[in-house]
């Protein structure tokens, strides 16, 4: 039995019974005097098989293949939670959310955000002497103190939640502006209804809407446009720099489809792939020897999107499938979580190298940045910090005569409160507390169609430690500092050039 492979399930919770394994880029004596540069570009709702790299079924993403080539790429890669806010926070605490407080999304009226008392990657590399920019989509607090020019970063351009999230925009927020199904196959199809190329949500320039409504079909090129100035400047300058790109793409399209193949959301892939290249080429040209590029995705596909929801490769959550629902986004089966993840640093990341080692989304905001740069490392997720070797300079190893248990579900609550996620046929899931847990063996079963037999010698073997892992972690939770968000919502506290007109359809100059 491969035990390195087993995944559990417990109560909605979701355990990865891996080795962990650590990544460390060490710099060389020269590096330390010149502090590397940092690149951080998060897509939204990306599926493990929507990059060409890993699914041979995909042909719209040639520059993140390219990418994938001449860097390294992460099969078993996977985001801190299967949610926008909650994945967008850990990414920045290095911290799991019943740590950092961020358990689920904010709204368009949330009034909180990210808990004050929490520590940004920007925040610690302001202090280092880093010039810091955020591109894109924040989605931790726009009010006051929330916003992210109060969190760590010098210059903002972006939209403060999903772009899918306007004021009072029929749908209404948190729905597709587009139909959700215009094939017809759900329930919530609406083909005599045209996809919006305007939205009443804000664009900001720092602290300024520059822009109400968003013009949808623009938006990457303003991106692309803003995040090439920002490395251009900074290089100028001779100032370190961090920039942090949350993309728009894919969580639903921004434009009309393309050519023939998968549609509007192909079409949108390919255009969040030749972004990716932009950035790519400007560090290339500008600051190529000392600047580390890091691609993920901060969660599994929309499903209830149907033909407009992204791939989850060979991640299909059968056994969830088949009691209805979806195994993606917003739950803790495979498909929710495990995300494309690539990493390019010419001389330092090695090329062409695909690394079966699981790890887990976590820039920690330490002063260790300083000196190794520590891409994922456990001690966020787990209890205490390995003493054993790591993995350096991209070599796979496993952590020698020890298994560490990821739990997931059960701890950063992404699962909704009335049960599962809502397939494409409008199906969902029921909330499902196994007791005892659903053990799958992921060496041989990655569709998750088949848990082991609960009276097996290879189950009961593992149980015990399951649930000591469990119930040692969340001791160690109830004893750590842990923070608490803000989720009270006030429609007074949604952004608008003029909070007068309701419908926040307002331009600005």
């Amino acid at each position: 039995m491969g035990w390195l492979f087993l995944k559990v399930l417990l109560m909605g919770v979701s355990f990865s019974g891996f080795l962990y394994p650590l990544v460390e880029f060490f710099f060389s004596g020269k590096t330390r005097d010149q502090k590397p540069n940092f690149v951080i570009i998060l897509a939204d709702d990306m599926g493990w098989g929507d990059l060409g790299a890993n699914w041979a079924e995909t042909e719209d993403t040639p520059s993140l293949d390219q990418m994938a080539a001449e860097g390294m790429r992460f099969v078993d890669f996977h985001a801190a939670a299967s949610t926008c806010s909650p994945s967008r926070a850990s990414l920045l605490t290095g911290r799991l959310g019943l740590r950092n407080g961020v358990t689920h999304n904010f709204a368009v009226t949330s009034v909180g955000g990210l808990p004050l008392n929490e520590t940004t990657l920007g925040e610690v590399l302001q202090q280092a002497g880093y010039v810091t920019g955020m591109i894109g989509k924040w989605h931790l607090g726009h009010h006051g103190s929330y916003h992210p020019n109060f969190r760590g970063f010098d210059y903002y351009f972006g939209i403060p939640y999903s772009h899918d999230m306007g004021c009072t925009d029929d749908p209404g927020y948190n729905h597709p502006p587009c139909p959700a199904c215009p094939l017809g196959k759900g329930p919530l199809r609406h083909p005599e209804r045209e996809c919006y190329t305007h939205l009443a949500l804000p664009l900001y320039e720092n602290l300024r809407i520059v822009e109400q409504p968003v013009i949808l079909n623009s938006l990457a090129q303003k991106y692309a446009e803003k995040a090439t100035q920002f490395i251009q400047h900074a290089s100028a300058a001779g100032r370190p720099f961090l920039l942090y790109v949350g993309l728009a793409h894919t969580h639903v399209p921004l434009s009309a489809p393309g050519p023939p193949g998968r549609g509007a959301y192909g079409a949108g892939l390919r255009e969040m792939d030749s972004l990716v290249g932009r950035i790519k080429d400007t560090v290339d040209r500008t600051a190529k020897e000392n600047t580390l590029l890091w691609f993920t995705g901060d969660n599994g596909p929309w499903a209830q999107k149907c033909e407009l929801a992204g791939s989850v490769g060979p991640f299909t959550g059968s056994w969830q499938t088949h009691q209805g629902g979806s195994p993606a986004k917003q739950t803790t089966w495979e498909a929710g979580h495990r995300v494309p993840a690539l990493a390019y640093w010419p001389s330092r990341v090695p090329i062409n190298v695909t690394s079966t080692a699981l790890l887990r989304c976590c820039f920690t905001p330490t002063a260790g940045w300083l000196e190794t740069t520590e891409l994922c490392r456990p001690s966020a997720w787990s209890t205490t910090r390995p003493s054993t070797p790591p993995v350096r300079r991209g070599r796979s190893a496993w952590l020698p005569a020890q298994r560490r248990f990821w739990l997931s579900g059960h701890l950063d609550q992404t699962l909704s409160s009335e049960g599962g996620a809502r397939g494409c046929d409008g199906s969902v899931g029921p909330a499902q507390y196994h007791e005892p847990p659903l053990i799958f063996n992921l060496e041989d079963d990655v569709a998750e169609g088949l848990p082991l037999e609960r009276g097996s010698v290879e189950y009961q073997a593992v149980l015990p430690e399951v649930r000591k892992v469990l119930a040692d972690v969340l001791q160690d939770i109830a004893a750590d500092n842990t923070s608490r968000a803000d989720y009270t919502q006030d429609p007074s506290g949604t952004p608008c050039c003029d909070p007068h007109r309701i419908a926040c359809r307002c331009q600005t100059g």
